[in-house]
């Protein structure tokens, strides 16, 4: 029986969900399915999960011309490289992720003729990313390619709700919700040691409250309503505490400028100051590492899709403070697992920050729900369950019209 070729397309393989929804499914879909991985080049500034895909043993193919910003040379390029491929391997599902790869993937998939079109949406890039005009031309031309696709992927429900809205589709079957799926044992495995050796690295005491935040240095993560919770909590707080900005983009030099004008003291991985309160890490790819070493994770976006460093932080049992945007709501328990707070209400997220770092039994209260929370919910095994069920059927469906 001839096998089920499946080419799947992504922006690019830096640290995030979407290398790792794609290697997973790359290496763990049933025998009857063939991947073809594909995928852009990284950012000066960001971190390669081509490990990831090693440690899988996953072959996959880059495509050097495919960057993270809009360019029409090198995305015409791009465009004419994936065709040809796609020409050459006749899949017979094209299956693209985020917004560059949907854009370029799904044109082509169009133009040959694909049987299967599926697209999944980690975020959406019509909201906090470009100025008004920008934005509704990107919306056009994702209802367009939307119209033509055979199936979208939400990561959530209120994803779901969102794209039903900005694509204009009618038929709600048309967006399948399966949220990512990722290898969270880890994040509990052998705590005690991993804790110590990041609190050692940082010359962190037990009684040193860790607070992290985990992600690209860009506008949309919103990292100055982090720094600004960092300098409320030098205000008012009286516990020690210890905050880390784990990631890095550019927005680095913008962020350190703004940390010394608040007076918000800071360590680099090159800098030691003495009584320093935040750190500067750039990328770090031990997440589990760094997990076990935090005492209170948080995230600040703009918009987020399916946020995977509050689905690691609750898997190693850590309370979250986040902003109320996007899918968090479906990925965190509100008032269990996290403390959210409004979009544009600073107040609220620095009193949820102060709240958390004051109350040593709040936050093991917390702590408590978050494996519950994620466990299964967002493993591996079941996200390639869905997606092998969902290809089955839209091949039965086509096979069947």
């Amino acid at each position: 029986m001839a096998k089920v070729r499946v080419m799947r397309i992504v922006n690019r393989f830096n640290l995030g969900g979407p290398t790792f929804n794609a290697a997973y499914l790359t290496r763990y879909l049933p025998p009857e399915f063939e991947t073809l991985l594909i995928g852009g080049s990284i950012e000066p500034t960001e971190a390669s999960s081509e490990f990831i895909l090693k440690e899988l043993g996953v072959d996959y193919h880059i495509i050097p011309t495919m960057h993270r910003s809009i360019d029409l040379l090198s995305d015409m390029a791009s465009y004419r490289e994936i065709d040809k491929i796609m020409k050459a391997y006749r899949p017979d599902i094209v299956h693209t992720h985020a917004s560059k790869a949907g854009a370029l993937g799904r044109m082509a998939a169009i133009r040959n003729k694909v049987p299967v079109i599926v697209h999944t949406y980690h975020g959406h890039v019509m909201d906090a990313y470009f100025p008004r005009v920008k934005t509704a031309v990107f919306t056009r031309i994702e209802q367009y390619l939307a119209r033509h696709s055979t199936c979208i992927i939400a990561l959530s429900q209120n994803q779901k709700t969102d794209l039903l809205s900005l694509l204009n589709i009618s038929d709600p079957k048309k967006i399948e919700v399966i949220p990512l799926g990722f290898d969270l044992f880890k994040f509990t495995d052998k705590q005690d040691i991993k804790r110590n050796q990041f609190r050692s690295q940082f010359n962190l005491d037990e009684d040193t409250v860790a607070i992290g935040i985990v992600g690209r240095l860009v506008p949309v993560k919103n990292h100055t309503l982090f720094l600004k919770g960092i300098h409320h909590l030098q205000q008012q707080s009286q516990k020690k505490f210890h905050a880390f900005i784990i990631g890095d983009g550019e927005e680095r030099g913008f962020l350190e400028k703004l940390a010394s004008q608040m007076g918000i003291l800071f360590n680099t991985t090159d800098v030691k100051q003495n009584n320093s309160i935040l750190t500067f890490t750039s990328w770090i790819k031990e997440m589990d590492r760094v997990m076990a070493g935090l005492d209170i994770v948080v995230l600040t976006s703009l918009n987020e899709g399916t946020p995977v460093s509050l689905i690691e932080a609750q898997a190693a049992g850590k309370p979250v403070v986040s902003t109320r945007v996007g899918g968090i709501e479906n990925v965190v328990i509100p008032g269990e697992t996290a403390l959210l707070s409004a979009m544009g209400d600073e107040k609220g997220f620095f009193n949820n920050l102060s709240e958390l770092v004051d109350d040593q039994l709040l936050r093991k209260t917390m702590s408590e729900k978050g494996w519950e929370q994620v466990g299964q919910r967002f493993h591996y095994l079941r996200l390639v369950n869905d997606v092998s069920e969902l290809y089955t059927r839209l091949l039965a469906v086509k096979n069947n019209n």
